[in-house]
């Protein structure tokens, strides 16, 4: 079979089983994704070879899969118990090649769509258009330049996510690449995007050069290309201009309300936005320091007394506020009065920043004012439908709010735009179905978020409610080892007791599964 293999079980469920285990453990690898297809039926054995209806299938199913994906055919769906069944979506019929009847199939993870093209590299022209933002190189001869290149990205991805009708996908995500030599079809392929746009920055002085080009990621072919040499002034002029072109060739219309937000100026002081630039980079670090923290409040008040109407270094503020709530640098009491302050003060001098809305909407989540919280993150998408972090956060509210499976398609969509820097709405996925008393496909969930994210503490934790629900208690003792190597002074009733959870039965269902597991907290 070239590069894959052919496998059989002896029964279907060993089958699925063994192959959700291996892509499991595959996620996040940054080479190995493997197509599995899985069929029942009828072999033939012949010398070292097998044939017949199950392998035809079979092998049809597995080119039909995405990088990562599981699919399975609608016989063997029925072979499968009950809440192994659930964890797979779907059911279209597909038409697959030399196989006379259409096949029904069922995808394993959700959020991965069935492609319904013949190749499975090949995109559906029927779908909405879609585009990554790779982290333009920085070719300045200064290293410290990053945080512009990186910057400039992050507002070019903003601006095109502010257009309904083209899906754009996270900065996380699209940063994922960076520094990475690949090819351009595997970026489409991995991120589910039809175009790709990467490029570079120089700065020298009050200077900049930016060089663009938009790929079709379906065959690498450059349809547009653009250099750029301006005044560092210019800055706002050049990312309008280079957001315009994108849209024309991708023959998108905008609405006079789309082109008015993409061609708003935030400041005409070209001091204050690079501040905000470094200030912005440091609160979104994943380097959770108290010296980052400083540097970006640094950054943002700077920014401030050089242009006290940019509204943007107050929403960078509030976001920097809210992270000292979430991590205690500074041992006080009132961090998200703090915060939203300065959010309120961004939203007075821009009403119309969907950051800011964002960042309320997060305040009000640890607040406990749910339905406040969703009506902020509802504006923040009125200005931006792909913001990816707010999509995610309305799911959050409704998995807290006690309607925890409403809240999946919320997370299957945030995934869907940060296909490779998600792991925290899959956390949440796993959340949901752990309160729904799904505890298999939460144990399933879970175990995903923990290969993405090794160090997590609560993801381990509430499987091991999950595992305790199931009586799986050996199980849940060895995930109790591994939480006591990660964090030893971990407490998982004191966690979960800060979750804004609505329903207090529903913290009561989750310590109840770590005391089934037969371990004290």
């Amino acid at each position: 079979m070239g590069d894959g293999w052919l496998v059989e079980f002896p029964s279907i469920s060993d089958a699925v089983t063994c192959a959700i285990a291996i892509q499991t453990g595959l996620i996040g690898h940054d080479v190995i994704r493997l197509r599995i297809g899985i069929h029942i039926g009828e072999v033939f054995f012949e010398a070292d070879d097998v044939f017949g209806e199950g392998v035809n299938v079979a092998a049809r199913l597995e080119a039909l899969a995405a990088p990562g994906q599981v699919l399975v055919s609608d016989t063997s769906m029925n072979s499968l118990d009950q809440k192994t069944a659930a964890i797979f979506q779907g059911g279209v019929a597909q038409k697959l090649k030399n196989i006379a009847r259409p096949v029904g199939v069922r995808s394993w993870p959700n959020a991965i769509p069935i492609e319904r093209a013949t190749k499975p590299e090949a995109v559906d022209p029927t779908r909405e258009p879609s585009i990554a933002v790779l982290a333009f190189d920085n070719l300045s001869r200064d290293p410290e330049q990053e945080y512009f290149s990186d910057g400039i990205t992050e507002d070019i991805i903003t601006d095109l996510s502010k257009v309904g009708s083209l899906l754009v996908i996270s900065r996380n995500s699209s940063f994922a690449y960076k520094g990475k030599t690949t090819d351009i079809r595997q970026v489409g392929r991995e991120l589910g995007v039809s175009h790709v746009l990467e490029g570079s920055i120089r700065r020298v002085a009050d200077r900049i050069r930016v060089n663009a080009q938009l790929i079709d990621a379906k065959n690498g072919a450059h349809l547009w290309a653009e250099r750029y040499d301006r005044q560092i002034t210019d800055l706002f002029a050049v990312q309008d201009d280079l957001t315009m072109c994108i849209v024309d060739a991708l023959k998108i219309r905008l609405t006079a309300v789309e082109h008015k937000r993409i061609g708003m100026v935030p400041t005409a002081n070209p001091e204050a936005h690079d501040l905000f630039l470094k200030g912005r980079e440091a609160v979104l670090s994943s380097d959770n320091t108290k010296e980052v923290f400083e540097l970006a409040l640094r950054c943002f008040n700077r920014a401030i007394e050089l242009d006290p109407d940019y509204a943007e270094p107050y929403a960078g503020l509030g976001h920097a506020y809210t992270r000292e709530f979430q991590n205690k640098w500074l041992g006080i009491p009132n961090s998200l009065e703090h915060s939203q302050r300065f959010i309120d003060t961004a939203l007075q001098k821009n009403p119309d920043m969907p950051y800011a809305h964002y960042l309320d909407a997060i305040n009000k989540f640890w607040r406990g004012e749910h339905a406040a919280s969703n009506e902020a993150i509802d504006r923040a998408l009125s200005l931006n439908p792909n913001y990816a972090m707010a999509i995610g956060m309305r799911g959050i509210n409704a998995v807290n709010s006690g309607a925890p499976l409403d809240g999946l398609p919320d997370l299957e969509r945030a995934l869907q735009l940060e296909p490779r820097a998600g792991h925290l709405n899959v956390h949440f996925m796993g959340m949901a179905h752990l309160l729904a008393g799904d505890f298999e496909t939460a144990v399933l969930r879970f175990k995903e978020r923990i290969a993405a994210s090794p160090a997590t503490d609560l993801s381990r934790g509430l499987m091991i409610s999950a595992f305790g629900h199931l009586g799986r208690v050996e199980e849940a003792k060895e995930v109790r080892r591994e939480l006591k190597e990660i964090n030893p002074g971990y407490s998982f009733s004191e966690h979960v007791g800060r979750l804004p959870l609505q329903v207090p039965a529903a913290l009561n269902m989750l310590l109840d599964g770590y005391k089934k597991a037969d371990l004290k907290d």
